[in-house]
């Protein structure tokens, strides 16, 4: 089948609509949901039931970098800096020497055993190298797994931020695979410049961003999302023209935005978590359809060979030995060494050979492919198993609520009180958001004169102000009045209302 203008909405929304509803049966079979639209595309390729025909590796690839950029931002909106701060140089440990450790053991490992050149070798490798987030907290979320201590954190805080390395490792091996005269030092100088200023302009743009989504007056809810998403673009490209890793840039502007009091912030991260969804939806669909099962099965035996030692010698021992410089139990080690899931990040990079057009390009691809559907069968059908064999799951209701979940889930409020803002206070004129009210603490509802106004984080408040509050207790009503600058009744602070 070929995609014209009057069948492919049609198509795509029956897909789309096939994978949410086949989805569900992830929670199952505690298989990855991902795996699901992965199929799907395979069955509607054109080797499969449907015959659409898709074999474009640089649409593909278009398609796999915007995904990207939504996943990673969405993946760092949500990121509590609270809960990884204690696990940081543990997770960027993984993220960073554990990636590269993965990607020169799997890559020697290839050269011996194939006709592949000691880089193409290497590249494969780095290809492979990334944990999926998506993936993992996907097998997490079906498993119905709490995991002890601080290990969710470490695992979200490599498995969100390995990508960046990964892609810069797969940039830095093609490089050497199409032009082999490019010295050491060079390859060295381009990692740093792409780490250095990604890591700082993701800063610099987050800290912009933070101020342009609190100072720029819109008059829809609806066009915060889309100002996000504009200098969500803007923070990628921008980085990327100055030579620096794009993909890095946005997950660090994410997870300052993330962890910062933003007007609109709760319609912010619900838009983008659907987005992520979508577009991880629409990758896996696109990379399915790209895949032709015929050409993969030549390379099943060596990619099976290859996909066994990644899972049960590459990964574990480069888990290891980044791991070797913290304390942690020895089961915990071993656990995130089985955490290596691949996802949707190695195909769209499985991609890059193919757009370049080396030797050995369709190859590096299917075998890549066949690894990542391996590693999300076998790595995610066994992860609950393993993870109670390693001793590291909790019992569900025991689980901590990270700060995220929380702001999401709008606690219950059980105390309440009437506060009238004095015309000279410290707060008239001033945002809502720009005041960093606790969490705890909602401001209800604003009775000025006659009218009564829903408050919003842009919402100025004004002397006179009858401000209705409530709170998860009567004593989180002190850092209130501490951040209103106002003076705190020495009774009863609040009203409990059941």
């Amino acid at each position: 089948m070929i995609f014209t203008i009057e069948n492919i909405l049609l198509i795509g929304s029956i897909l789309l609509f096939v994978s949410i509803i086949v989805a569900r049966a992830s929670y199952r079979f505690g298989v990855p949901t991902l795996l699901f639209f992965l199929a799907i595309g395979l069955l509607a390729g054109s080797e499969g039931l449907a015959g659409i025909e898709f074999d474009d590796p640089a649409m593909a690839k278009f398609i796999g970098v915007v995904s990207l950029c939504f996943i990673l931002f969405s993946g760092g909106l949500d990121t509590n800096w609270g809960s990884i701060r204690p696990v940081f140089w543990q997770g960027f440990s993984l993220s960073t020497a554990g990636v590269l450790l993965t990607t020169v053991i799997l890559g020697l490992f290839v050269w011996l055993i194939t006709d592949f050149t000691i880089f193409e070798g290497l590249l494969l490798g780095a290809i492979v190298s990334s944990t999926d987030a998506a993936a993992v907290f996907s097998v997490l979320r079906s498993s119905r797994m709490a995991l002890r201590s601080t290990l969710r954190s470490t695992l979200e805080m490599e498995s969100g931020s390995n990508d960046p390395m990964a892609y810069v490792l797969t940039i830095t091996f093609l490089t050497l695979v199409t032009t082999p005269a490019v010295g050491a030092g060079s390859m060295i100088l381009l990692f740093v410049k792409q780490m250095g200023i990604g890591a700082l302009a993701g800063y610099i743009f987050g800290v912009a961003s933070k101020h342009a989504i609190n100072r720029i007056r819109l008059d829809f809810v609806g066009l915060y999302p889309v100002l996000v998403i504009a200098l969500m673009f803007i923070t990628f490209s921008a980085t990327d023209s100055i030579g620096g890793n794009g993909f890095l840039a946005i997950y660090i502007a994410a997870v300052y935005l993330g962890n910062q009091d933003l007007i609109h912030k709760r319609s912010i991260i619900y838009v983008f978590d659907g987005l992520a969804w979508l577009m991880q939806i629409i990758l896996f669909l696109t990379l399915g359809l790209l895949v032709f099962p015929s050409q993969v099965l030549p390379v099943m035996g060596i990619g099976l060979l290859i996909s066994l030692f990644l899972i049960l010698i590459a990964r574990p021992l480069s888990v290891l030995i980044s791991l070797a410089p913290f304390r942690m139990p020895a089961g915990r080690r071993l656990f995130i060494g089985w955490v290596g899931l691949k996802g949707a990040v190695p195909i769209v990079f499985a991609t890059f050979p193919l757009i370049a057009g080396i030797d050995k390009a369709d190859m590096i691809f299917n075998i890549v492919f066949f690894v990542s559907v391996t590693s999300l069968i076998l790595q995610g059908g066994l992860l609950r198993y393993v993870a109670r064999l390693m001793r590291v799951v909790i019992p569900d209701n025991l689980r901590p609520v990270s700060a995220i979940e929380e702001f999401l889930r709008g606690g219950t409020k059980t105390a309440m009180k009437e506060i009238v803002v004095p015309p000279d206070s410290y707060c008239v004129d001033k945002k809502i958001v720009d005041l960093h009210i606790p969490a705890t603490v909602n401001i209800a509802m604003i009775k000025r004169g006659n009218r009564y106004i829903v408050p919003g984080g842009s919402t100025e408040i004004k002397g006179g102000d009858l401000l209705i509050v409530l709170a998860d207790k009567e004593r989180s009503l002190i850092p209130f009045y501490e951040c209103m600058n106002l003076e705190a009744p020495n009774a009863n602070l609040g009203n409990t209302v059941d």
